[in-house]
C-alpha cells in the first residue's frame, strides 16, 4: 500500500462524511485517525452537536455496523457486553451478544454508568474482548468507541479522572 493510495482513500472518507457532518473537518479528520490507528474517541460536548450522526457516517463509510449506548446509572455490565441465556431448544446455552459487538460503538454520556460498567467497555475497548460467564468472545476489526461527555450537565455523573500537569 503506497502512501498516495492511502491518502486518497483517507480523502475520500473524509468527504464522504462531511457530506453530512459540515463544518467540522477537524473533528472528521481525527476521528479517520482513530480508526485507522485502532485507538477510541472521547468527545466532549453538549447535545445536539452531531456526535450520534458522526458516529453513524463513519461505520456506513467504512461499510461497517454501529450501535449506540445510552450510559445511565442502572446500565449492567451485561447490557453492553451481552449474556448467555438458556435455550430450552437445545438444552443448552447460547451466548447473546450486546451492543459492543458493532464497529463503531456510541457510547453515550459514558460517564453517567458505574464504574463497573466503564470497566466492561475498559475491557473491550483494550482487549478486543468480552468475558462473559469465564469465556471469551472477541470483536470484530475495526472496532472504535465513540464516547461522549457532556461538559455541563454533570447530575447523576460519577466524577472523572483529570490529569493536570504543572509546570516548574
Amino acid at each position: 500500500m503506497s502512501a498516495s493510495w492511502f491518502s486518497e482513500r483517507f480523502s475520500d472518507l473524509a468527504g464522504n462524511i462531511a457530506t453530512v457532518i459540515r463544518g467540522k473537518d477537524d473533528v472528521i479528520r481525527q476521528a479517520l485517525i482513530c480508526l485507522f490507528a485502532e485507538g477510541h474517541i472521547l468527545i466532549e460536548d453538549v447535545p445536539g452537536t452531531g456526535k450520534t450522526t458522526l458516529a453513524r457516517a463513519l461505520a456506513q463509510s467504512i461499510e461497517g455496523s454501529w450501535r449506540r449506548i445510552q450510559f445511565t446509572p442502572d446500565l449492567l455490565p451485561s447490557d453492553i457486553t451481552g449474556t448467555t441465556v438458556w435455550r430450552r431448544s437445545t438444552d443448552d446455552f447460547e451466548f447473546r451478544p450486546g451492543p459492543v459487538f458493532a464497529n463503531i460503538v456510541l457510547a453515550d454520556e459514558i460517564n453517567r454508568a458505574s464504574p463497573k460498567t466503564q470497566a466492561a467497555l475498559l475491557e473491550v475497548m483494550e482487549e478486543h474482548q468480552v468475558t462473559v460467564d469465564k469465556r471469551s468472545y472477541k470483536v470484530r476489526p475495526p472496532f472504535v468507541v465513540v464516547a461522549t461527555q457532556n461538559p455541563i450537565e454533570h447530575d447523576g455523573t460519577y466524577p472523572c479522572l483529570r490529569l493536570s500537569s504543572t509546570a516548574s
